[in-house]
């Protein structure tokens, strides 16, 4: 379901029309709010000012021409070299920076606004271009609770706006860990997809139940983070020596049909540590204690 018109027009201006740029000035467009757009290459600027936009000349006449400033480029050294020697023209404004970075850069240009009197907030966009607009897609914001409350209903157009509170590096952090999750449970679904491929069976039909399976997942996911919380890994539902032998079914099954293995075998041997360790009894959320280390 895509966002509804604001009831207010709220003036915007999108730096960097790459892909992504070019998807969240065309949602802000398409939301009936002013859109002034820029981008180094002016060529990228035709279809959105085809479709309405007003196309700047300058990033200083992008950035005077609207109170909400977006900016998304390759990196946070180029949002700096952009925006360095226009910074006064900012003063008053909101900038919102929804280019990729650490969390470290998130804070230090955080800072930098505070210095120069901007607003501002530090955004991870949780999907990818062709899913801007669709409010089932989240956009994480931090850095400013009161920036992102004046301006929800704008950035609502984007996505739904999640607000992760007054650190400004917690968006970036949120990002790298989620994207992180997300190419594990690719790589989980593609090695399964790929052994039961093997036997005939149509990723379609594996992944059916491999997506209903996820919901499972997710439940003790949630369980496990209370376990983690506390500091307290209990194995009531599956201990982790259990696992170290189911998991050779699975290696067994793969090393049957060429399937490669490097996946669960990385998954074994942290389970092994763990049961080295004198963990064997202990849930599987007692894995993260691998990783902290």
């Amino acid at each position: 379901m895509n966002a509804q018109h604001p009831t207010t027009t709220t003036t915007v201006s999108v730096l960097g029309l790459g892909q992504m740029g070019a998807a969240l000035a065309a949602a802000f467009l398409g939301a009936g709010h002013p859109t002034t757009v820029w981008n180094r290459t002016p060529g990228k600027a035709d279809a959105l000012a085809a479709g309405g936009a007003v196309r700047a000349a300058g990033v200083a006449e992008a950035v005077t021409a609207s109170d909400l400033v977006v900016v998304c480029v390759l990196d946070y050294t180029a949002v700096r070299e952009l925006l360095d020697p226009v910074v006064e023209s900012l003063r008053g404004r909101v900038l919102v920076n929804l280019t990729s970075g650490s969390p470290e850069q998130a804070r230090e240009t955080a800072a930098w606004a505070a210095g120069h009197g901007v607003g501002y907030l530090d955004g991870g966009i949780m999907t990818t271009p062709p899913g801007v607009g669709d409010s089932s897609n989240m956009i994480l914001y931090a850095g400013g609770p009161e920036v992102l409350a004046e301006h929800r209903a704008t950035l609502a157009v984007l996505g739904d706006p999640v607000d992760l509170g007054p650190d400004a590096g917690l968006a970036s952090l949120y990002d790298a860990g989620l994207l992180g999750l997300m190419w594990s449970v690719f790589g989980g679904w593609l090695h399964a997809t790929a052994l039961a491929g093997a036997d005939g069976v149509p990723a379609r039909d594996f992944t059916a139940l491999a997506t209903r399976w996820l919901s499972t997942v997710s439940w003790f996911m949630t369980g496990y983070a209370e376990q983690i919380d506390a500091g307290e890994y209990p194995g009531s539902d599956a201990t982790i020596d259990v696992q170290v032998a189911t998991i050779g079914h699975l290696l067994h099954a793969g090393e049957v049909r060429g399937v490669d293995g490097r996946l669960p075998r990385l998954h074994l041997e942290l389970m092994r540590s763990a049961v080295e360790a004198g963990h064997g009894g202990d849930s599987y959320a007692r894995i993260i204690e691998a990783f902290r280390k």
